[in-house]
């Protein structure tokens, strides 16, 4: 058989059944992918990633500065995203769930006919009675292990298919090769030896890899049984939904209640964190995270919204956190102050020339505003002033743009990593790590006072790279004297 068409017989062969009349199939990635996010969720909800949360994240310096300084207000932006993540893989359970449903032969068990009902009954507050009848609690730790190999396997399978996709592409590179190339004409070899034929070896490397995808697919979810994954999975998700009930439940208004005993399986959490003092502070998030009246899934997605006043709420996060990551890459490229001896002319030019280059960069990238306030923050700062900026003033503005950098760095950090983490790109699609939260990004930064804080490190960024230079042009004047 061709082997462009090994993998398309394989998928007419084992489809979305792997064998088995009620098997996963192809939907294999789509599951291992929801189950990779709850597996996340339920490491993020862990003991240690609350307290580091609680003492780490939600007190961190730029958070204080630029989104608030509320910990009750940060904590509930903080539960609604987890939230918000939990609605995804409990409508990617309800779609697999509903699936199995029609395609069974036999009536299906509530779990999974009316998962959509369910899970919207206990955000609504029927959590402990959906607890007593379905038992989601018990086995908790379990059901995690078995989601964590699920999820391993899936990965594997996926990287061993991509790799029998590179053999077949190459095999039919090799073929349309022969067939447009004409005969081709032995070589004389020496008496005794056989030399390799390349399409051999390659046929070899298909028929082995083709093996390792079929050994793959019978021990991963592609051949389970499709309704014992939706049940795993549904479980899981009240599971969740319990977890973060416990670990939120007295500081965020409206979470549903879940009374369990000491046998919980995914820990206690660590305390509730004392209410803020500040009653007026962000009135628009002071809201609970579920209404009885309100829809819930449209009252978690109004609570992570960012206004229009904050830097994702213009849509800018990412851009703002590159202009961040930029300013860093500019001043670890300046030479230490105070200046050190004299080097080569043609290092300090080639130097430099990649100094200026990334400057440039920097300068390109800056949103207008900013632009414009910086422009017009130095023609003030320079205007009537001809003396030369000496090593005291260049010290000083570079250690406070490294003093502002080291809050502002890691929200700018935090802001990639959140956006590389919900990417589509296979290896985050499998990831099982927890996850950056919002609330620690600069997508609740207030847009002015990031602005500010942003035009105020440029300013004085310029005022180090002047001196910088000022030392170049003087250490190459030197050289071409000598």
């Amino acid at each position: 058989m061709p082997a462009r068409s090994w993998l398309a017989d394989l998928r007419s062969r084992l489809g979305a059944s792997g064998g088995k009349a009620d098997g996963l199939g192809i939907l294999a990635f789509e599951a291992a992918a929801t189950m990779s996010r709850l597996v996340s969720l339920h490491r993020t909800l862990s003991d240690a990633e609350f307290r580091r949360l609680r003492a780490d994240v939600l007190r961190a310096e730029g958070v204080a500065r630029l989104t608030s300084a509320d910990q009750s207000l940060l904590l509930r932006l903080a539960c609604a995203e987890l939230v918000a993540d939990l609605d995804r893989a409990a409508s990617a359970t309800a779609r697999l769930a509903a699936r199995c449903c029609a395609c069974a032969a036999e009536a299906s068990p509530p779990l999974l006919r009316d998962f959509d009902g369910l899970y919207a009954d206990a955000k609504r507050g029927r959590l402990a009675q959906l607890d007593a009848a379905v038992g989601f609690s018990r086995g908790a730790a379990k059901r995690l292990r078995k989601m964590e190999r699920h999820v391993a396997a899936a990965a594997r399978l996926y990287e061993e298919m991509d790799a029998l996709r590179e053999l077949e592409a190459s095999e039919r590179r090799m073929e349309s090769w022969k067939q447009h190339s004409g005969p081709i004409i032995p070589s004389q070899a020496a008496p005794g030896k056989k030399k390799p034929d390349p399409g051999e070896k390659l046929m070899r490397e298909l028929r082995a890899q083709r093996q390792k995808v079929r050994r793959h697919m019978e021990g991963s979810l592609w051949s389970v049984d499709a309704g014992r994954a939706a049940k795993l999975m549904a479980k899981s998700v009240l599971a969740v939904l319990g977890r973060i009930s416990i670990t939120f439940g007295a500081l965020v208004p409206g979470l549903p209640s879940l009374t369990v005993g000491r046998t919980w399986p995914l820990g206690h959490s660590s305390g509730p964190l004392h209410r803020s003092a500040m009653p007026g502070a962000a009135l628009r998030h002071s809201a609970p995270i579920f209404g009885q009246k309100d829809t819930a899934a449209l009252s978690v997605l109004e609570s992570i919204k960012p206004s229009a006043s904050t830097i994702g709420g213009s849509g800018m996060e990412l851009r703002y956190a590159n202009v961040i990551l930029s300013v860093e890459t500019v001043l670890a490229a300046l030479r230490p102050l105070p200046p050190a001896g004299g080097s080569g002319g043609e290092e300090v030019h080639q130097e430099g020339m990649v100094d200026l280059s990334k400057r440039d960069g920097l300068y390109k990238m800056l949103p207008v505003s900013i632009r414009e306030a910086v422009n017009a923050k130095l023609r003030e700062s320079w205007r009537g002033q001809h003396a030369a900026v000496d090593v005291e003033a260049a010290a000083a503005a570079r250690g406070e743009v490294e003093r502002v950098l080291r809050w502002l760095g890691p929200m700018a950090h935090d802001t990639l990593r959140w956006s590389d983490e919900r990417s589509m790109e296979q290896g985050q699609r499998f990831s099982m790590q927890p996850r950056a939260l919002m609330v620690q990004t600069l997508h609740f930064a207030d847009r002015k006072k990031t602005d500010a804080a942003i035009v105020d490190v440029l300013v004085r960024l310029s005022c180090v790279c002047w001196y910088d230079d000022e030392r170049r042009r003087l250490e190459s004047v030197d050289w071409e004297n000598e």
